[in-house]
């Protein structure tokens, strides 16, 4: 199992599938299976039930994961940020995919289905939970003007090399 987390546009599903490909081991997006066993989108949920329960459904659809077959796993944004989730995330090796704040704006800016990024104080939020990130990682990996293809084999290097 190797989980990917960071901010919004880090490429954590890109990545992930490319990582996943060259390891031959399946992909998985959290946020895929949130909605699928909802039946209904992300924004949806925020929407009727607020982002607390989505946190607590966040958790519980990523401990289900955590304990099933071997995979890559990409998280969503702000998964780390609920306690229980980065207490979990200790028992497996955890990629953060760094992005500066200005390329995930670039990125991820005009996509209406994020709602985070209806929020006014979307830069605090990244900074709140930079440290976040940092603190679940075995590893950090930049992003910023690099190729998700390039990424994808950066983490192989690291996570794989012996010495």
């Amino acid at each position: 199992m190797i989980v990917l987390v960071g901010f919004m546009g880090a490429g954590k599903t890109t990545v992930g599938r490319l990582l996943a490909a060259k390891l031959g081991l399946p992909f998985t997006d959290s946020d895929l299976v949130i909605a699928d066993q909802a039946g209904k989108p992300i924004r949806q949920i925020f929407a009727e039930q607020g982002e607390p329960a989505f946190r607590q459904l966040e958790h519980d659809v990523i401990a289900d994961l955590l304990r099933s077959q071997d995979s890559v796993l990409a998280l969503g944004g702000g998964a780390p940020a609920h306690p229980g989730t980065r207490s979990l995330l200790t028992a497996v090796p955890v990629v953060y995919l760094r992005v500066s704040y200005a390329e995930a704006m670039q990125r991820v800016g005009g996509d209406r289905g994020r709602p985070m990024l209806a929020r006014p104080d979307v830069e605090r939020l990244y900074a709140e939970r930079d440290p976040l990130y940092a603190e679940a990682a075995s590893c950090t990996v930049d992003t910023d003007a690099r190729t998700p293809q390039d990424i994808a084999l950066d983490i192989v290097a690291r996570l794989y090399s012996v010495g």
